[in-house]
Parts: C-alpha cells; structure tokens; sequence
C-alpha cells in the first residue's frame, strides 16, 4: 500500500484518468513525422483574429487580477440568449463546469444517469464529487432517453446528455426531449451539454430539420442547465473558457462553487471579441459540412461504417484494434482518437480538418488499413 493511500478518500483512490489527445510536439518528439492533430475536435482555423488582438491588447494587463463575475461577457452572452446574466455562468472552459455541477449536486449514495460512449469527463467529475454514474446502453449510436428515464431512482439528482454526443456524432431531436423532460421529477438537474450546437445547428439548418429547443427550456424555468463552450466553432480550445445557461438559482449555487479568478483576463477578452465574429465562425461551419461529406464518403467506399456526424468529427467503426491503428497513422504524421476507453476498442474518432489535411488522413488511413504504401 502507498504512503498516501489511506489519506485520499475512497472516491478519489478509485477515479481513472481522462485521455487528452497527445499534444502535437510530444507526438513528433516520439518520432512521428510533422504531424496534423485530428483527435480533440479542435478548430483548424485557429482563433478569430478578432480574439488574437483582443488577447495581444490585454496582455499587459496580466498582473492584474480579471474580473471575478465575469460581467461584460456574461452580459453579452445573455443578450444574445435573450436571458437574464443572472441565468448565465462562465467558466473556465466547460469541463470546468461539469465538475462544478457535479460537486454542488453529488455526494456519496446519489448518483448521476447517462448513456455509455458518451463524454468521458461525465464519469470523471460524477465520481470526483463522490457519486456513482449510471451508464444506460445505447441505441443505434445514440442516446436511449426511455432507458435513461427508467434509469432514474429517488438518489439521482443528474442526467448527462450530450448532444451532439461525442464521440458517436448522434443528436437526440427536440420532440424526444420534450417527450423525455415530462418523464424527469422535480430532484433531477437534466445538462443538455450543447459543446457542438454550432456545427449541429448549421447541419440542421442544410437538413431542413430542428435541432435544439434548449434555450426554451431554460426561459421556462424547467431544471435544465444547457452548456456551450468557445473551444469548439470559435477555436479557443487552449484559452478555457466555456458558459452555462439555467435557472437563475441554480447558477447562483454554481457560482459559489467556481475558483475564483478562475476565467483569465486574456480568456474573457478572447470570447468576447469572438462572438463578434461571425465570418470566421462561418468559415469553420461551411468547411466542416463540406469536409465531413467528403470524408465521410471516403471512408464509407473502402468499407468501414461512418456515423451521421451532427459536429465536426466522425465516429468510425474499423472492426480491428483501434489503438493498434492509431499508433500507425501517428506514424504517418496523422493524430486520432482510438475509443477504447469509452468501450468501443475497434472505433476512432476523427476530427475533420481542413481540406489539405483530410486529404493528408485519408492517405495515410488507406495506406495504413490496406497495410501497402499509397502513391
């Protein structure tokens, strides 16, 4: 037994590790070629330069503590949500803010409720505050709400629901949560988690279909949190900075949870100049419905199973040892997710890129699954 072993409580001594994607420089540094990252759902595009000088002109300022309520994002936020700022919390990215609700909601003997093959950092921050994650299979990818729903006993206080869901790329349409939400009792908190709605609502949009009655729920008061984050279309990944949408209440119990200080003066000023950015965001919506397409066609003609994808990343069924296969590709020069630990050891998932590095993927996945070079 270690040193430490009988200092650290029960709930921390059993919780795994997340699987971040392996930074770039590392992944060269281990002998792969200059490599291309399509393993975290990055944007390939990078920040707004909007965000790029808001950042570079509050640089100076960094000896400064920032503004702990967040105000003028916070404001900008709810004004484009058409809700009051007291309805809207930030944070520092919004993983931060799962374990947030989690630690405000969870303690030992309740428990939380999602799907399996869903947003790893659920189960993380679920037993991080002590509680149990009930883990309901799934259905055709997705996320089975009626098996959810049974799922739920009078110790659950949490429903998880990703949507799109990463890593499968699956929505759950706004009818089946309506139907779904008259099913949850007063103690539940139901977290629509919305980190994709971007590239969800441009596809809904071209597929002539709803995507997401989120922000409805919250104007009426039920017990939904929705989270959205700016890592995603915006490309602030590396800057943290997320936000949560609910009950005025609610987010005022969260807040009390929050680090202080925790959202930087450079993070704050980088949202806030992105949202006003609607050409780069649009740039990263059209080129991902485009390059999901045509990916997701390529992969389909060598004969491996490619999900509908509602974000900007496929989920890919190869039927042999993903993390065999994605130590080939990074070989190649091509970083991807093998889904091993979300249960599916034969599946990746694949961040789509920019044209130039798809084509780059695409060469190197056929040359690695056909196992002969690609000229």
């Amino acid at each position: 037994m270690s040193r430490f072993y009988d200092l650290v409580t029960e709930h921390v001594r059993t919780l795994g590790r997340g699987t971040p994607g392996k930074p770039k420089r590392y992944a060269e540094r281990d002998g792969a070629l200059n490599c291309i990252r399509m393993a975290s759902n990055e944007n390939p595009f990078g920040p707004s330069p909007l965000a790029i000088e808001a950042m570079q002109a509050v640089a100076e300022e960094s000896n400064f503590y920032p503004d702990n309520n967040v105000a003028e994002l916070r404001r900008k936020i709810a004004e484009r949500h058409l809700l009051a700022i007291e309805s809207v919390l930030v944070t520092a990215g919004s993983t931060s803010l799962l374990g947030i609700i989690a630690r405000t909601l969870l303690s030992p003997g309740r428990n939380a409720v999602s799907s399996e093959r869903s947003f790893i950092v659920y189960s993380i921050a679920t037993k991080a505050a002590g509680g149990r994650l009930i883990e309901v299979p799934m259905r055709h990818d997705g996320f089975d709400l009626d098996a959810i729903a049974d799922a739920i006993d009078q110790n659950t206080r949490i429903i998880f629901v990703a949507n799109p869901n990463n890593p499968t790329g699956t929505i759950v349409g706004p009818d089946a949560l309506d139907r779904f939400l008259t099913r949850i009792p007063d103690h539940v908190i139901v977290v629509l988690d919305e980190a994709y709605y971007d590239f969800a609502q441009y596809f809904a949009v071209a597929r002539g279909v709803e995507y997401s009655r989120a922000l409805e729920y919250v104007r009426q008061g039920r017990n939904v949190v929705v989270l959205r984050t700016f890592s995603k279309a915006h490309g602030l990944a590396g800057v943290r900075v997320g936000y949560g949408l609910g009950p005025a209440e609610l987010m005022g119990y969260f807040r009390r949870m929050r680090t202080t200080f925790s959202v930087s003066v450079m993070a704050q000023a980088a949202a806030s100049a992105a949202l006003e950015d609607a050409g780069h965001i649009q740039q990263a919506l059209e080129n991902n419905a485009e390059q999901s397409a045509l990916l997701s066609n390529a992969i389909f003609s060598m004969g491996y199973h490619v999900s509908t994808t509602w974000g900007n990343f496929l989920y890919c069924e190869l039927g042999g040892d993903a993390g065999a296969i994605a130590s080939a590709l990074q070989v190649e020069g091509v970083i991807i997710r093998p889904l091993g630990a979300w249960g599916a050891p034969t599946a990746i998932r694949v961040t789509v890129g920019t044209p130039d590095q798809n084509q780059i993927f695409l060469k190197a996945f056929k040359k690695v699954m056909d196992g002969t070079p690609v000229r």
